[in-house]
């Protein structure tokens, strides 16, 4: 008698079925172990054999589901109690998940709900996990309130290169970090082809054999132009699709109703980038009438009025605060809102009438700000310029467009502009001013070049007045008691400036130990570093010295700004935070019916590490975009030699930026020549055990290009710069102590003979 015939023997005899089974654990998706299976079905002794059975043939049906080691659960009917997978995103904007089992997932579609009672955070997103509460509706339709987000996709999934062969492929990942390569069996590639970029799933694998995965989302084509920001976009987990609920909701968009003033007969401009397809923020200035005040500027900054439009808690809200800013790549922006906002009804178009929320700004003639008030209003900017346009008016060569606003508008901003910088000065921010690297593209996204950004008086301009315009903001909130999220940024550590202190010998500086910690004593070190011709490598090592900025809900200053409180106010078609702020001015000063709800007064924690984190993961994206361009720019020059920096130093090896893109590239300690390379971390140099010749940080080298991998954006150099002499001044770098070993005590820490875990051995010594 077969396996399953003598189930079915056993089966009747005891009274049981499937039909019995699978009616049970429908009506008990909660109670699913087989220990709760038999008590309730009154299943004793030898009839346990035969309720196995049966679950064994149901499972393999597909009728029910493995949720544990010995729990089932019908895959008509999940628990009301579940881990949900969201899977898609369906033709009504509706996220769409199952019920996750442990072979996999199962059972019906599952709309996303929102949370459970009063609970509230990040909103789960296309294949985010999360324990949810199930229950259907009276249409048959389930519905899933999430308790909690587990791990989101960058964690569960790899984005990668498919390389097809006849037993399926294999998927190099897109980081460097990740040094697998996943095998990928025929019934697993999911109509990928070979020069995909995919999207993969590890599978169960032996810790010691290949790593296996499933193909679950084709992205793109390597051999495309745009391939870079694809791989970003998607390695990152940067969203860069509106749902359909969410393109409803901004179309409908409608401005609220309440009182504003006019300010349309005001010169306002938009000064932005060439390029700028949104515009956030337009300024006008004049001299103070008020006698009281001789000298003295009034400035008005008008903003997009952005809360008028996206509404607390709804689709197009939820997504906003998903996302958390705009990300922005060479040849493409995920934008925070849809383009019907960002770029139309929100932005600040030449000619046409927008609401804005502007502050008004009057100045002394010593440059200090002595009063504000913020308005909602309406206004027309009255002319779009680039920042070359303006800048080349107030240079005296003004084109057709601005020669008309030169006396009336632009000119007055420049005189505002250098009365409010007297007290920057006063105020000695910290003055770092790096150069920075524009990717320019052809129209079908093929790079044409890397070029230095230009930096005009109209950038310092446009930026100094949106930082009084932020300190207004927080000044207000603060005045009116009201509970806002604070853009900050902390003083250095101590270890950072420790290392500071450290560096500084190598070119001829130092920083006195016990010194404050202050934005000016920075500039004065960089004014040292000017004179003595070392303005970029004291530059750098001064900036990673800096803590980085984050967004909090309770104030602890802006270091390198030198203010006492600070807030983001003035770029809300691409910040949250800026929305959250505008929100919070409006309930403050009574300026309409939709300011900050009591709901988000009290998450502003919650929504302050949120919002750090997607503008860090933005960061993280958009510098990976650039390496991968570069790397893509770079392929076809290997075997060329270039003029760099070394702009790194670990014990693995130099670190190179080059002079004319700005890429990054590295070259391992183990392929430099002549000597045992040892890593003088105090110092950011590598040196020579035997020569003591060292390689530093910042020094100009000369390199050639042997490698450059589009994919992961990495470039790989050979040095051809000798190392500088022993530098006697620094003292003697010698090879770590020995490390004795159980069981070996002639071993190194490294587990290699002869050779300590931070020393590169050379080819020739090899």
């Amino acid at each position: 008698m077969s396996d399953s015939n003598d189930g079915e023997h056993q089966s009747s005899r005891h009274g049981l079925n499937k039909q019995r089974v699978l009616e049970y654990l429908e009506q008990h998706p909660d109670q699913t172990n087989k220990r709760e299976i038999a008590r309730a079905l009154g299943v004793k002794g030898s009839g346990r054999v035969a309720l196995r059975q049966i679950l064994k043939q149901l499972e393999a049906d597909g009728a029910v589901a493995r949720t544990g080691k010995r729990a089932f659960t019908s895959t008509e009917t999940p628990p009301t109690t579940t881990v949900v997978q969201f899977e898609s995103i369906d033709e009504h904007g509706e996220l769409i998940g199952r019920a996750q089992g442990q072979e996999g997932l199962y059972g019906p579609n599952i709309v996303y709900a929102g949370f459970t009672g009063k609970r509230s955070g990040s909103a789960p997103a296309r294949l985010d996990r999360a324990l949810c509460r199930v229950e259907k509706d009276k249409n048959d339709v389930w519905h899933a309130r999430v308790i909690k987000v587990f791990d989101a996709a960058p964690k569960l999934s790899v984005v990668g290169l498919f390389e097809a062969n006849k037993y399926g492929g294999r998927v190099t990942p897109a980081s460097r970090k990740n040094k697998h390569e996943y095998l990928i069996e025929s019934s697993d590639v999911k109509d990928a082809d070979d020069g995909d970029i995919v999207r993969i799933v590890p599978k169960n694998s032996k810790r010691d054999g290949p790593q296996r995965a499933r193909i679950v989302e084709i992205l793109g084509r390597m051999d495309e132009p745009r391939a870079a920001s694809i791989l970003a976009l998607h390695s990152h987990d940067v969203p860069d699709e509106f749902s359909d609920s969410v393109l409803r909701d901004a179309e409908n968009a409608k401005a609220i109703q309440t009182t504003r003033e006019d300010l349309t007969h005001l010169p306002l401009l938009t000064i932005d980038p060439e390029d700028a397809r949104d515009h956030d923020d337009a300024v006008c200035a004049w001299p103070d009438e008020d006698p009281t005040n001789k000298n003295g500027w009034v400035v008005i900054v008008a903003i997009a009025d952005v809360a008028a439009f996206v509404r607390n808690n709804t689709p197009l809200d939820n997504e906003a605060y998903r996302r958390g800013n705009s990300t922005y790549f060479p040849d493409r922006v995920a934008p925070m809102l849809p383009e019907t906002l960002s770029a139309d009804q929100c932005s600040l178009r030449e000619n046409e009438l927008r609401e804005t929320l502007a502050v008004e700004m009057r100045f002394s003639a010593s440059g200090d700000k002595i009063g504000h008030r913020f308005i909602r209003g309406r206004m027309k900017s009255h002319a779009k310029l680039s920042y070359r346009q303006a800048q080349d008016a107030i240079d005296g060569n003004p084109d057709e467009k601005a020669a008309p606003l030169l006396e009336t508008a632009i000119k007055p901003l420049w005189d505002a502009w250098h009365c409010v910088n007297k007290a920057r000065s006063k105020r000695e921010p910290l003055d770092l001013d790096l150069p920075e690297r524009r990717i320019t593209m052809s129209a079908v996204g093929a790079i044409t070049g890397v070029a230095l950004k230009e930096r005009f008086d109209a950038h310092k301009l446009i930026e100094e007045f949106m930082i009084q315009a932020n300190v207004c903001a927080a000044e207000t909130l603060e005045e009116k008691r009201s509970p806002l999220i604070y853009r900050i940024h902390e003083e250095p550590s101590d270890e950072k400036i420790a290392a500071l202190g450290n560096f500084l010998p190598t070119v001829g500086l130092k920083w006195t130990k016990g010194q404050t910690k202050t934005a000016g004593r920075f500039n004065a070190l960089l004014e040292q570093a000017r004179n003595n011709d070392m303005e970029y490598p004291v530059s750098v090592i001064v900036l990673r010295s800096q803590s980085q900025a984050r967004y909090a809900h309770q104030n602890l200053g802006h270091f390198g700004l030198n203010l006492t409180r600070y807030a983001h106010f003035t770029s809300p078609i691409r910040r949250y935070s800026d929305l959250i702020v505008h929100r919070a001015l409006i309930r403050a000063l009574n300026l309409g019916p939709d300011g900050l709800t009591d709901e988000e007064l009290v998450r502003l924690e919650e929504i302050s590490e949120h919002l750090t984190l997607t503008e860090r993961r933005s960061m993280a994206a958009e510098r990976d975009a650039a390496d991968r361009y570069l790397a893509a720019f770079m392929a076809d020059k290997v075997g060329a030699e270039f003029e760099g920096r070394i702009s790194g130093v670990t014990s693995a090896g130099l670190f190179v930026r080059l002079d004319e893109t700005g890429a990054d590239g590295f070259i391992p300690a183990a392929h430099l020549e002549g000597d045992f390379w040892i890593h003088d971390e105090d110092h950011s140099a590598l040196v020579g055990e035997r020569s003591q010749k060292r390689y530093e940080m910042s020094a100009p080298v000369q390199v050639r290009l042997k490698e450059a991998t589009p994919l992961t954006g990495g470039l790989l150099f050979e040095m051809l710069t000798d190392p500088v002499p022993a530098r006697k001044d620094l003292g003697q770098v010698s090879r770590p102590a020995r490390t004795h070993r159980r069981g070996n005590s002639n071993r190194f820490k490294s587990g290699k003979q002869g050779r300590p875990k931070n020393v590169r051995l050379s080819k020739k010594k090899r």
